[in-house]
């Protein structure tokens, strides 16, 4: 019993000090989720769903927040996903070392060149929804030097020239619209914008206002992102939020645990200037963009 005792309050020491650093909150967090799943069961899981909306079920009092039909919402809602119990993959066909943070794996390809990670996955989704909608005019992103790269020019034969920060584009390809172009093209926009480039462009968003789509960040090279992927509310107007993430290595696309809340989870809940603690990351302040 004194053993027991004894390595119980190890354990706690050990938590406690890497949860004080950066660095240490990652390890802290597959504790966490080695804890979580050892004494409880996810309540808001159909294992048999095969969409975000199907698998994760509503606590009750709370309701789905309705979007228009064919909108950037209802595409994330309903995104198809691998079956229960799918695992995280790296890039490499490996698999990732924390298999505890997840719920869901989103059926999003991963590359094996590595490039696609956390900002260039949501890059993807959003771009292959502007594809699937005939959209593609709207296609584009700016580099971290602040140049736009739109699918456009690029289908048109247009390829970037690129000197330190300065980027200029020419033609020197011949025109090509097809979809494996446009993949070539997301691999271009993975190698130059990121995280901090997306910071820089795109609407900042109140979490008072924020919705299916919107994109919890914290920039910087490296920084994190996380997009909202289902949105719920109840009658006294109280919101609730599920979080999909890419990650580095490039890897599969998850939707997260809830670790800091596990009578919720995988429902999140954000404060303005309150810390959210996501299995992955720990971002200081609920921060959050939109897409164009």
């Amino acid at each position: 019993m004194k053993k027991i005792v004894i390595s119980v309050v190890v354990i706690v020491v050990l938590f406690l000090i890497f949860k004080s650093t950066v660095k240490g909150k990652m390890v802290a967090s597959h504790i966490k989720g080695k804890v979580a799943n050892a004494i409880s069961k996810p309540n808001y899981i159909s294992e048999d769903g095969d969409s975000i909306s199907t698998r994760v079920l509503v606590p009750n009092g709370y309701k789905r927040v309705k979007y228009n039909k064919g909108s950037f919402q209802e595409y994330l809602r309903h995104y198809k996903l691998k079956p229960h119990g799918s695992k995280i993959i790296n890039y490499d066909d490996s698999e990732y070392f924390a298999q505890d943070w997840h719920d869901a794996i989103l059926e999003v390809p991963v590359p094996a060149n590595g490039l696609q990670q956390c900002a260039d996955a949501l890059m993807r989704i959003r771009s292959e929804y502007l594809w699937e909608k005939n959209r593609k005019n709207e296609i584009g992103f700016k580099f971290t030097s602040g140049h736009y790269c739109s699918w456009v020019k690029y289908a048109e034969g247009y390829r970037p020239k690129i000197k330190g920060n300065k980027v200029t584009f020419h033609k020197t390809a011949s025109s090509n619209h097809s979809k494996t172009n446009f993949y070539k093209y997301l691999n271009l926009i993975y190698m130059y914008a990121g995280t901090l480039s997306m910071h820089n462009e795109l609407q900042k968003v109140s979490v008072s206002d924020i919705k299916i789509g919107d994109m919890l960040v914290k920039p910087g090279s490296p920084g994190h992102i996380e997009i909202i992927v289902d949105e719920i509310i109840n009658e006294q107007s109280d919101k609730m939020y599920l979080l999909a993430q890419g990650n580095t290595p490039a890897q599969s696309v998850c939707l997260l645990k809830n670790f800091e809340n596990t009578t919720i989870s995988p429902w999140y809940k954000f404060n303005k200037n309150e810390p959210v603690f996501t299995p992955s990351y720990y971002f200081d302040k609920a921060q959050f963009i939109r897409f164009k």
